[in-house]
């Protein structure tokens, strides 16, 4: 147990899963990409399609957020992720307004 009563398992066989994943799920779409073996738009959604996966592997095997998880950490990731969104959104409309007005 760790300082705050938590079970730690201390293994390698979770990072080692985590990178097999992480590197199969960057590999498939820079493999579309530089094949253009497929669609733009079916690239596209595979691309994204692997960002997300990647990012609950990332948070399952690296992080280890799961669903036992306690609340509190998961209120922190809410939270950081709200604050990404908006910052992540709040640029994007600034870049696309800017770049509509400056088509004028």
């Amino acid at each position: 147990m760790d300082s705050s009563g938590y079970s730690v398992e201390r293994t390698i066989k979770p990072y080692l899963i985590g990178l097999a994943l992480a590197v199969t799920l960057t590999a498939i779409p820079f493999a579309l990409v530089a094949t253009g073996a497929l669609t733009k738009g079916v690239t596209l959604g595979i691309i994204i399609a692997a960002a997300l996966i990647q990012i609950v592997v990332h948070l399952r095997f690296f992080l280890h957020i799961g669903l036992r998880t306690p609340r509190e950490n998961l209120i922190a990731l809410a939270f950081a992720s709200v604050l990404i969104f908006i910052m992540v959104g709040g640029t994007l409309w600034i870049m696309f307004d800017l770049y509509h007005r400056m088509m004028v």
